[in-house]
């Protein structure tokens, strides 16, 4: 390296040489630094900012103005104004005037029970000030208060007397016992599925649980429940099992995978084991997630071994071997190539931002097919979609290919815009692939969102006991997961569930899939009305 004591060069050739390669050298280290600067960046959100990938509109106005003005509609002519009733006349003076749809207190579900506190006239009080009668009810005033009844621990004590004949004090008969989550276990199926809601559904880890039962004048360890935990899972792993096939019937199936700490009892500390979640959808709206113990390919290959039809998931190279076997056609998620883009912002915002306002267009089209169609059948949505798609992000994903194309040699390869627009170009078949058919998603969003009780329960357990424990957390996540995203009450349904999954016949298991359970519940309500 030339340091300034070092004499220079006195002929200009060799001169002219070392200017070029102190340049070279220069150019690697400014591309050095960019890229460091990007890395430090990227680490400062997620360490500190927000989670949102929102661009400001003023950005895109400023470095999209072209693009955005595509996206604005041609002007509608004014329609013919055509003869019709007569306006109505106003309200008279005084008169009671139409209420207006406001944002007021909501009404308590009529679901809750009530009940009545009576604050009544004191009898002194009674008396009519002007003839001295006593004054008669005519009426009342009611006004609602909603009030929390702390949970309460009961014993429930399972009496089965004994019989025998008087007289030889022999043939003795009792009632058979019934049959129960676990075999002589302290847990009823209300306890049973009011931890296991509390952890998998609302994050309570089962040392916060321990505290709670403990100021109930109740001492359980955690390891006690964890083996409750366990037994439950074991019990319900069948429903499960059958929710991850009524997945696989369905036409496009979205999946994603994400770390977990696992603590491991081989003397390794904390390893990463994977929880993958698999999405059915509209007709199968199960979440199912399973664990494997890495993230080598032959999880995904065992979960989709019998698939055929759309997959949707990202672009890890752990899929490849499933969309090379030709049963699986590759879906690809316009939120991951977008995600690059919005990363890149900052190194080079003109290109970005441009690449935003494309993708933007994209978005705007799916939803507004969603709000004009909201109210129509499935089927004829999917049709209407499809027929938006061809119509108006046609168009949108060609312009965007077009100008993928022209701008990847302008860029260095390994700038973060670079990077971006080589992984658009990588999979661009799968990115437009929605083009298809309208059921397919733009972005595989169902799976983020599916992993956000994962992401928040990690920093409440923050680590998997053991690989058994992965397991048992994925059966039993996926069917608080799965009723949540239906409008059920997991503790509801598992406690209904856990009360006789041991006792229903095998062929009828279909009857506790949670929505299969749901509407049975309703048919059922509806039939006492």
């Amino acid at each position: 390296m030339i340091t300034p004591a070092d004499p220079l060069p006195d002929d200009l050739e060799t001169a002219h040489q070392l200017i070029r390669e102190l340049l070279e050298t220069l150019g690697q280290q400014l591309h050095l630094n960019a890229k460091l600067q990007h890395q430090l960046e990227q680490l400062l959100r997620q360490r500190y900012g927000r989670k949102s990938e929102r661009v400001d509109p003023a950005q895109l106005l400023l470095f999209a103005q072209e693009i955005l003005a595509q996206a604005e509609p041609e002007p509608e002519p004014e329609p013919t104004p055509q003869p019709g009733p007569a306006p109505e006349s106003p309200l008279p003076p005084g008169a009671p005037q139409p209420k207006k749809k406001g944002h007021g207190r909501k009404p308590l579900p009529a679901s809750l029970p009530r009940k009545p506190i009576l604050h009544d006239v004191p009898p002194e009080q009674l008396a009519c000030p002007d003839c001295g009668a006593v004054r008669h009810r005519i009426g009342e005033e009611v006004r609602e208060q909603l009030e929390y009844v702390p949970a309460s621990l009961i014993v429930l004590q399972h009496v089965r007397p004994k019989y025998a004949c008087s007289e030889c004090m022999a043939n003795v008969v009792i009632a058979e016992r019934l049959p129960e989550p676990i075999e002589k276990g302290l847990p009823g199926p209300g306890l049973m599925a009011h931890v296991i809601t509390n952890k998998y559904a609302d994050h309570l880890p089962l040392y916060r649980q321990e505290g709670i039962l403990l100021r109930h004048g109740v001492e359980i360890s955690r390891s006690t429940m964890c083996d409750w935990m366990a037994v439950a899972a074991d019990l319900l792993a069948p429903i499960v099992t059958l929710m991850m096939t009524k997945i696989l019937e369905s036409r496009v199936v979205q999946t994603d995978e994400t770390p977990v700490k696992v603590q491991d009892h081989e003397g390794k500390g904390i390893k990463t084991g994977r929880l993958w979640n698999v999405i059915g959808d509209h007709y199968h709206r199960y979440v199912v997630y399973r664990y494997t113990e890495d993230r080598k390919g032959t999880g995904p290959a065992g979960i989709f071994k019998d698939y055929k039809g759309y997959l949707q998931a990202d672009a890890a190279s752990v899929f490849d071997q499933l969309y090379s076997s030709g049963k699986i056609i590759e879906v690809g998620c316009m939120m991951h190539a977008r995600r690059k883009f919005y990363e890149a912002r900052t190194s080079d915002p003109p290109r970005a931002h441009q690449a935003l306002a494309w993708i933007g267009l994209l978005y705007d089209v799916e939803r507004e097919a969603k709000e004009r169609l909201e109210t129509v059948e499935y089927e004829a949505f999917v049709a209407a979609r499809h027929a938006l798609r061809g119509e108006r992000s046609r168009p949108i994903f060609k312009q965007l290919h077009d100008w993928l194309v022209a701008e990847a040699p302008k860029v260095l390869p390994k700038s973060p815009i670079g990077e971006a627009i080589q992984y658009a170009l990588n999979h661009w078949t799968a990115l437009e692939r929605p083009l298809e058919a309208g059921f397919l998603e733009l972005d595989n969003g169902a799976c983020e969102r599916a992993f956000k009780p994962i992401a928040l329960g990690r920093k409440n357990w923050l680590f998997v006991g053991s690989d058994r424990g992965g397991e048992t957390a994925a059966v039993l996540m996926s069917l608080c997961t799965t009723c949540k995203n239906l409008g059920i009450d997991p503790q509801a349904y598992l406690r209904d569930v856990l009360d006789r999954v041991s006792t229903h016949p095998a062929r009828r298991i279909e009857e506790l899939l949670p929505d299969r359970w749901q509407a049975l519940r309703q048919a059922r309500e509806a039939a006492k009305d």
